[in-house]
């Protein structure tokens, strides 16, 4: 708790005022508290036992008054402590429930900016609905025990503190008897409190496995239901439930078994006062009054620890909790802006590789002494084998990863000089499953420009021969999109995606695969708007499909993480290497599949 006390620190630093308003309301309440038990003193050794029939009773600075005027004072005295401590009480519940609230809101989103901002080498390997229960489980879980246990038990605390002075104030024997089983207290909670962390560490891991599980299927649905899927994926899901279930219940059996064990010995502790206090009023040491007071301060002073004892499971998963977000918040992305690094000026669009290497993990490497240069406004075609590093190429472009040997260079200037976000607004990207938003599909054109006017919007979409298909949706621009854009077909999907990179107006382009699994109106129609959107830009194009990119200025054929052709469609045909026979193959493939298209078409009579 301590760990994480200190790692959000800045944000509780922030809701000081409202923390200190609330912790002298908490003071407040503990003062009123400690003088509650005392008209109850009063009432014993100054009306019950001398007798009702009493005559008067002397007050300092008051004089004599009936003992039932006086019974009157502290019945109103009571009550009127009782309201007091009423409202402090809530002032410094409520003010601290509102601090641990605004708390845990910020927290929440330092915690998803961070996620945008780590690198994809961290989200490659963590598991996304892991991390969605950081974000939304473990912040409300946190948070809820915040209020509802860590609160009462500061009150309780200090209450406690203050009632064991007043108790050696009262009367020291019987205050040194009453701690007397402190050490078992203690021996007792920190045993149990260490097996429940263990357990609820476990539980909140298998509850991470589970989100993982069920944010995966759900997001492979389509697939899932296709394959069949759902039987194996259940079991998975049932067996983590399954396991999180028997963990939960073992931390609750170890909470419950530590909340009777401390009852037992908070009755011990006050049996014992009981025994010892009777004996020193019969002997006239202490008061019957004063001994009501002891034994009330005694239940009330071992109220944090009953607390402890039934919130330690709770207490425990919010740190297993708090431990989890701070993981998360403690990651250093790999990719980040570099001390000194500027804003990058708008982009002619020169690209150079020099000498660039790399490799995601201490394997085999990706990219090897990979060079070549680009002018601005070239239209250039990344070809090749499945797995060469064309995709790895245009990543370290976008600043994705940094290269491990080289340097690439971007109007003579290394990529790490700019700032990654003015890097990465100039570079427009069109992928082969381009990802839409579930919001308006003038939301998601928008995206590529949040400072877009509806017009900007508009001729983006005429630019990708969308505006036509969008104008016939149920409200147009404004109709809402599934999630991925599901709704659409992929053609309508890649139109859209076509306009979002449009209305960047940036001067690099990289187009990844992006008419496979097309029909061929729809590529044509995608084609058409492609062609539209690199005019004037410097492009690179990735394809499997060599007859696809025929026309581009020139063409990079990359294997084994190295360059090893590079020239126009014409040049490498004629060099007869490796991009030739590779173009020829397709060529025989298209012949045969086109001749038996042709054989299987059934013309009219």
């Amino acid at each position: 708790m301590g760990r994480i006390l200190r790692r959000f620190a800045p944000q509780i630093q922030k809701q000081r005022s409202l923390l200190i308003g609330a912790f002298l309301a908490l003071m407040a309440e503990t003062l009123l508290r400690l003088l509650e038990p005392w008209p109850l003193k009063i009432i014993f050794d100054s009306i019950l036992l001398p007798g009702v029939n009493r005559p008067a009773i002397v007050l300092p600075g008051i004089g004599s008054v009936s003992p039932l005027v006086l019974l009157s004072l502290l019945t109103v005295g009571s009550i009127g402590l009782a309201v007091l401590r009423g409202a402090a009480a809530y002032s410094s519940a409520a003010g601290m429930a509102v601090a641990a609230s605004r708390v845990m809101a910020e927290v929440r989103g330092d915690l998803y900016s961070h996620l945008q901002r780590l690198s994809l080498s961290f989200h490659n390997q963590a598991k996304t609905g892991d991390l969605i229960a950081r974000v939304t489980q473990d912040i409300t879980r946190l948070r809820e025990v915040t209020v509802m246990a860590l609160l009462p038990l500061l009150a309780s605390s200090l209450t406690l503190l203050g009632m064991v002075g007043v108790m050696f104030w009262l009367h020291w024997e019987m205050a040194l008897i009453a701690l007397g089983i402190f050490p078992l207290f203690v021996l007792t909670t920190t045993r149990a409190t260490r097996r429940i962390r263990e357990v609820v560490r476990r539980q909140r891991r298998r509850e991470g496995a589970m989100a993982a599980t069920a944010a995966e299927a759900m997001g492979a649905i389509k697939v899932v239901q296709a394959l069949s899927l759902q039987s194996m994926l259940e079991s998975t899901f049932f067996s983590h439930n399954r396991e999180s279930l028997q963990e939960d219940a073992e931390a609750q059996k170890l909470s419950a078994g530590l909340e009777r064990t401390m009852e037992v010995l908070v009755t011990v502790a006050v049996a014992l006062v009981l025994w010892k206090g009777v004996q020193l009023v019969l002997q006239g040491s202490v008061t019957p009054g004063e001994l009501l007071v002891f034994i009330t301060y005694l239940k009330t002073a071992f109220k944090p620890i009953r607390q402890l004892a039934k919130y330690t499971g709770q207490i425990a998963k919010a740190t297993a909790s708090g431990e989890r977000i701070i993981d998360v918040l403690d990651q250093i992305p790999d990719i980040r802006d570099t001390r000194g690094a500027l804003t990058a000026p708008p982009f002619r669009g020169a690209v150079w590789f020099e000498q660039v290497s790399f490799a995601y993990d201490s394997g085999s490497s990706i990219l090897r002494n990979v060079t070549f240069a680009v002018q601005p406004g070239e239209h250039v075609a990344l070809v090749g084998p499945s797995g060469s590093g064309k995709s790895t190429l245009v990543s370290l472009l976008l600043r994705f990863y940094d290269p491990l040997e080289g340097r690439i260079l971007i109007d003579g200037h290394d990529l790490r000089e700019y700032k990654i976000d003015s890097l990465r607004r100039q570079i427009s990207v069109v992928l082969q499953d381009s990802i839409l938003f579930a919001a308006s599909v003038r939301e998601n054109i928008a995206y590529g420009n949040l400072d877009a006017s509806n017009a900007e919007i508009e001729a983006a979409a005429r630019l990708a021969n969308a505006h036509e298909f969008i104008c016939n949706l149920p409200q147009g621009y404004d109709t809402l999109l599934g999630e991925r854009g599901a709704t659409l077909s992929g053609g309508q999907r890649q139109r859209i995606a076509i306009a979002r990179a449009a209305i960047r107006r940036a001067p690099i382009v990289i187009l990844d695969e992006p008419t496979t699994g097309l029909d061929n109106h729809s590529e044509q129609v995608v084609n058409d708007a492609l062609r539209r959107l690199t005019r004037g830009c410097t492009t690179f194009t990735i394809s499997h499909n060599l007859h696809a990119v025929e026309q581009v200025d020139r063409i990079l054929y990359i294997e084994n993480g190295r360059v090893l052709e590079q020239g126009t469609h014409t040049e490498l045909l004629a060099l007869n290497g490796r991009y030739a026979k590779l173009y020829q193959l397709q060529s025989n493939v298209r012949s045969i599949h086109s001749k038996r298209s042709g054989e299987n078409t059934v013309l009219p009579a």
